[in-house]
C-alpha cells in the first residue's frame, strides 16, 4: 500500500489588527499560551534562540529559532517528537509565519515543511501531516481573533 505524504501544509489568514500587534500576539510567550501551547511556552525569538511549547497530554516540544525578522517573518525547526532537541533535518520540520501589511490589518501566511524528510515511516508521516493541518489551522483563527480583540 503506497501512502501519499503531504511534504508541506500552507495556510493563510488576514488579521483586523497593525503588524506590530501580530507580531507581538506571535512570538509572546502569554499570547502563545492562549492560542497554541496551554501548557506553556518559552521562547527566544532571536536566530538560534531555542523554544519550547508544553501541552499537559502531548508533552514538549522542541525548537531552534533559524530566522527572527521584526514584524516580517519568524522560522524556526520544530521537533517531531517530545522532549527531544531536534539536531536534524529528519527530526524536524520547518516552521514558518510571514507577515505583510494588507490595509488597515496584517496578511499572516503559515507554512510547515520538511514532512516528507522526516525518520519516520510513511504513515506516521500521513499521521502528522493531517494532525498538523488540523491543529495549525485552529491555532491559526485563534491568534487571529486574539490579535483582533487586543486591538479593539
Amino acid at each position: 500500500m503506497t501512502v501519499t505524504v503531504d511534504d508541506r501544509i500552507e495556510r493563510e489568514v488576514y488579521v483586523p489588527a497593525p503588524i506590530d500587534r501580530v507580531w507581538r500576539v506571535l512570538t509572546t510567550p502569554e499570547h502563545i499560551r492562549a492560542w497554541y501551547a496551554p501548557g506553556g511556552c518559552e521562547i527566544d525569538p532571536h536566530p538560534g534562540g531555542r523554544l519550547q511549547f508544553r501541552w499537559d497530554e502531548h508533552g514538549e516540544f522542541h525548537g531552534l529559532v533559524e530566522r527572527a525578522v521584526p514584524d516580517t517573518l519568524f522560522r524556526f525547526r520544530l521537533a517531531l517528537e517530545p522532549d527531544h532537541a531536534p539536531s536534524d533535518p529528519g527530526e524536524a520540520t520547518l516552521v514558518e509565519f510571514a507577515l505583510s501589511p494588507e490595509g488597515r490589518g496584517t496578511r499572516l501566511r503559515f507554512a510547515e515543511s520538511g514532512i516528507r524528510a522526516l525518520a519516520v515511516p510513511d504513515d506516521a508521516k500521513a499521521k502528522h501531516a493531517e494532525y498538523a493541518t488540523l491543529s495549525w489551522t485552529s491555532a491559526l483563527e485563534e491568534l487571529a481573533a486574539i490579535a483582533a480583540a487586543s486591538h479593539n
